[in-house]
């Protein structure tokens, strides 16, 4: 259908891709995925027609829709084949209401009312939002808004439909629930589907076929169990494949689990005769560094936090898990004291931080928000290396940590220019520069590889091991069963799970990592489970 030849893409000294070739069939579901910054946005951008027109940069090289080249045809006329779906949703939304927002490319085509009308509740029906017709678009959880916005590109019908990291802001049921409505899509409606993704656990086992950009620009292209056979980029199930040898690799939990009986044994073995178990951090002595007693912020007359206590400790850190909308975000900020409160304390160190000034809160406390760009502000990555080492009083630290996230970035880069995981790696190095005594992360994960995960969590755990109290706001259970002590659950504003990860996530099928999933408890992460195997020699 939509075919790729021979792609070059590069701005004047910097190539990001090389050469590459890709064709999606009708009714095709294809996963793209590689690490921070190879070029996955960009690979989007030219399939839509955004590249290089918005960008800049020189293309070479064809693109072609069945046969006929639409190389030069700009994005607005490639609407009506290829929709589009960024990876920030509310930030492309332009109307008020959900109805609204899904007539508006229409009103922009000058289709007829009637067929507008017809295809609002087709889609409305067809994604399962019919009660959300008359919703302002500012309450929307995320997985609603995610739903609308492909809502608002379904009904010009297009053939094609590109999203970009469309479950990376999502918590684990909307994230199914959007995955479940584009593969509905593909199958019933012959719709093709292009996906790029970092959290590959989530979208591989709908994926007919994997694309992997590598870091020179260039792709591979194959059925997913053959990509990931090699690949570098891997979920945690498909190393827990490599490592008990099984051939094909799982895609699925389910396919995960038929094989697992051969794995049972030698792990009760390692539990009950070799004492191998999985080894948890000390419970915090002393008292908390930062708390909250009976916390509760409103918006309005809408209460989003209410009646929340929760303690950072140093040398803990601490997941704050929850559905969309649940009031995460909300409670990083209460607890930072840049947002205020209608009752309840928060103390830190007997300072109360909303009473602080600001230069003084952001000592104390470091906050890495959503929208990481906000912490961005200069004009290449290098000055704000620079600012960051200066206000710490260190040099180097700054771009030592960069390069740990993600490696390979320009100096002379401007922010802007970065993906969205690199300006996310940028914003992380900024923060953790200056040291500060509590560290608060809102999805820090969003736009990370695999590697960039692993060293996030690295430094992390050596922050907590010097002494300082860290808490992530976060979705990837992963990445929670990788690097975190302890788990708070928010639901309705409310802390309704607090305890030690390997007990909060064993309890929780939404929650539960894929290790967990498949071998039960205690198991967390699959470097426990080979150190088990290795112990009784299996």
């Amino acid at each position: 259908m939509i075919a790729l030849h021979d792609i070059t893409f590069g701005y004047e000294g910097r190539r990001v891709l090389t050469g590459v070739d890709l064709e999606v069939e009708e009714g095709e579901f294809v996963l793209l995925a590689g690490p921070t910054g190879s070029g996955k946005s960009t690979l989007l951008g030219v399939v839509t027609g955004l590249v290089p027109t918005y960008t800049g940069g020189t293309l070479r090289g064809d693109v072609t829709w069945e046969g006929e080249s639409i190389l030069h045809q700009p994005a607005r006329e490639r609407a009506g084949r290829v929709g589009f779906v960024g990876q920030n949703p509310a930030a492309w939304f332009v109307t008020d209401t959900v109805e609204e927002e899904l007539a508006y490319a229409m009103e922009q085509l000058g289709l007829p009312p009637a067929t507008m009308r017809r295809r609002v509740e087709d889609t409305l029906d067809l994604l399962g939002i019919a009660d959300l017709r008359h919703r302002d678009l500012r309450t929307l959880s995320g997985g609603e808004q995610q739903r609308v916005a492909i809502g608002s590109v379904l009904t010009m019908h297009p053939r094609l439909l590109v999203l970009d990291e469309p479950t990376s802001a999502l918590d684990p049921t909307a994230a199914e629930d959007v995955l479940a409505t584009l593969t509905r899509l593909v199958h019933d409606l012959g719709v093709s589907v292009l996906v790029a993704e970092h959290r590959i656990e989530r979208v591989v086992p709908f994926a007919d076929r994997m694309v992997l950009l590598r870091g020179d620009g260039s792709v591979e292209v194959d059925v997913p169990q053959v990509v990931l056979e090699r690949s570098p980029i891997a979920p945690p199930l498909v190393d827990l494949g490599r490592a008990a040898g099984w051939s094909p690799l799982p895609l699925t939990v389910r396919e995960a689990r038929r094989r697992a009986a051969s794995l049972r044994t030698p792990l009760r073995d390692a539990l009950t005769h070799v004492a191998t178990t999985p080894v948890d951090a000390q419970a915090p002595v002393g008292a908390p560094v930062l708390a909250a007693r009976r916390l509760r912020v409103a918006h309005g007359q809408v209460p989003v936090l209410d009646g929340v206590d929760v303690a950072l400790h140093r040398g803990q850190v601490t997941a704050l898990m929850g559905r969309n909308g649940a009031g995460k975000s909300t409670l990083l900020w209460a607890l930072q004291g840049r947002l205020g409160r209608s009752a309840g304390i928060v103390d830190h160190a007997g300072r109360d931080p909303h009473a602080l000034p600001a230069d003084e809160r952001r000592r104390l406390t470091g906050m890495v928000p959503q929208t990481a760009a906000d912490l961005l502000y200069l004009e290449t990555v290098a000055q704000e290396c620079e600012a960051a080492d200066a206000a710490a009083g260190e040099r180097g630290t700054c771009r030592g940590l960069l390069d740990r996230l993600a490696p390979g970035i320009t100096p002379e880069t401007h922010p802007r220019d970065l993906s969205e995981g690199q300006k996310l790696a940028l914003a992380v190095a900024v923060v953790l520069t200056t040291r500060p005594e509590v560290l608060l992360l809102d999805e820090p994960t969003r736009g990370l590889d695999y590697p960039g995960k692993e060293a996030l969590s690295r430094i992390l755990r050596d922050l907590a091991a010097e002494g300082h109290a860290v808490m992530v706001a976060t979705h990837d259970v992963e990445f929670v069963a990788l690097t975190c002590d302890r788990v708070v659950v928010l639901a309705d504003g409310e802390v309704v799970s607090d305890g030690p990860t390997r007990e909060v996530v064993a309890q929780s099928p939404s929650f539960a990592p894929q290790v967990t999933k498949v071998l039960g408890a205690p198991w967390l992460k699959v470097c426990e489970v080979t150190r088990a195997l290795e112990a009784v020699g299996a």
